[in-house]
């Protein structure tokens, strides 16, 4: 059962906890503008566009400004290589990441009472939580973002796939700020050692899923800052090792990265989750800091 459960899920899936389920819920009025910026530094420019790993066919075309910024540039960077879903070797190590080792049981790391109510909530899906009962918070969670994008129609290939899809159809070249290794190891150590407040705060949160995702949208669309911060990083802020783990190392260890990228000849598009590029330590603001001009587009 759970080879089957797990066969399902792709590295881009999982990302979606990342992105997703830390937010809260609130009304949100935008402008209009958008999630791409054109970052400066003397003669040349980059690209940097905010994504969200899941897109449903309705939002579709995208604003303007992506297409904009694709169209002039050479190179796509995205986060990570996404892997080929048919790919047996990535899904046996994705099992053997999200696993836990020594015996150790998710049901010993949480409460009877929270493992009776992520029990209940798996099962409106038809998924035994015994069948899991090895793996780790990072996949649990995961899986529950997939399941509530199933449930509410609004599943989809997210931007940063788009545009992986689009750069292979037009040849061109794609880079990556972080490997699969990286990105498995660090969702797979999500919640962890603190699994029944982790797992607790995910469950408040599912029944507003579809709500709180209707409501990130439009703010994405328009670049709406104050409400996307409001969205993704107040919440974030009430699980500082979640947020320093998932947003601001990551940050930190790209801008060498994306440095790099003014000593040659290409120009690129550089395509993040936008929950990178808001809050005092976002990509934007540390490249800002060190004299970077940087000016939505």
């Amino acid at each position: 059962m759970k080879k089957l459960i797990l066969k399902k899920l792709t590295l881009k899936k999982l990302t979606i906890a990342a992105t997703l389920l830390t937010a809260s819920i609130f009304t949100s009025t935008v402008s209009a503008e958008s999630s791409v910026w054109k970052v400066s530094k003397g003669n040349d420019h980059v690209y940097i566009g905010g994504t969200v790993h899941i897109l449903p066919v309705s939002e579709f075309p995208l604003p303007k400004e992506f297409t904009t910024a694709y169209k002039h540039t050479d190179v796509i960077v995205l986060e990570t290589k996404l892997p080929d879903p048919t790919d047996k070797d990535f899904q046996m190590l994705m099992m053997e990441k999200m696993a836990y080792k020594d015996g150790k049981k998710l049901s010993g790391a949480l409460s009877k009472e929270t493992y009776q109510q992520l029990a209940d909530y798996l099962i409106t899906f038809g998924v035994k939580l015994s069948d899991l009962d090895g793996f780790k918070p990072g996949l649990i969670v995961s899986m529950m973002a997939m399941m509530e994008a199933q449930r509410a129609q609004i599943a989809g290939d997210g931007v940063d796939a788009y545009f992986n899809q689009l750069a292979v159809k037009d040849n061109k070249q794609a880079e990556y700020l972080e490997t699969m290794n990286f990105q498995l190891e660090m969702l797979a150590n999500m919640g962890m050692e603190d699994e029944n407040k982790f797992i607790q705060s995910n469950l408040s949160q599912m029944s507003e899923f579809k709500l709180m995702f209707a409501q990130l949208l439009p703010a994405w669309r328009a670049g709406d800052m104050k409400k996307l911060t409001d969205l993704v990083m107040t919440p974030l802020k009430e699980d500082p090792k979640t947020l320093k783990a998932l947003m601001t190392d990551r940050n930190k260890n790209w801008i060498p990265h994306i440095e790099k990228m003014f000593t040659d000849q290409d120009k690129e598009f550089i395509l993040v989750g936008v929950g990178h590029l808001i809050g005092e330590e976002s990509v934007l603001n540390l490249l800002k800091a060190k004299g970077y001009q940087v000016d939505k587009i």
